[in-house]
């Protein structure tokens, strides 16, 4: 490009627009991939976690034997992942599939999109879920209830930045 059409490239409005909206859209597309491979990393790190015994805990001071395990059908591996998060091993294998599906989903800016996006939908409803007595076991699958609700809540919450508030303020600055 000579010097004269950089110039006149600079000093086109329409060029500087369509530039300012490429790197916006770049900042858009590495955001979205970024929270969906952070996402990705913590939910496979807490899905296997939660297999392996050193970092599970039984709830309170319960004795081995006689722990209360609150209305699941399957309470193999129940205990409190790190002493926090209530899990069984139904909800390791859900944490590790949408681990998974986030570190795949960042491979693309559509698919981290997309991913961000039915995270933030699914993460509120498994929240509100959490929150109602007759439903904070997934219907006798896996604990959703105690501290799980706001590290829910909180993943919930980065997702939608990313899927919903982030896409939002590109087009908005678009429009302008």
């Amino acid at each position: 490009m000579s010097e004269k059409d950089a110039h006149s490239h600079l000093s086109n409005p329409q060029h500087i627009m369509q530039d300012k909206f490429q790197l916006s859209f770049k900042n858009l597309a590495d955001t979205e991939r970024l929270i969906a491979l952070i996402l990705g990393i913590i939910f496979l790190t807490v899905g296997i976690a939660g297999f392996l015994p050193q970092f599970m805990a039984l709830p309170g001071n319960a004795p081995v034997e006689g722990v209360y395990i609150p209305r699941l059908s399957s309470p193999d591996g129940y205990g409190h992942l790190f002493g926090l998060f209530p899990t069984n091993y139904m909800h390791n294998a859900v944490h590790i599939v949408v681990g998974l599906l986030g570190i795949a989903a960042a491979t693309s800016f559509s698919g981290a999109l997309v991913y961000n996006q039915g995270f933030a939908i699914v993460y509120a409803a498994i929240v509100l879920f959490g929150l109602i007595p007759a439903t904070n076991t997934t219907f006798g699958l896996m604990p959703i209830y105690g501290n799980n609700v706001w590290f829910n809540a909180l993943t919930g919450i980065l997702a939608a930045y990313g899927g919903f508030v982030k896409p939002a303020e590109l087009a908005k600055a678009t429009e302008a």
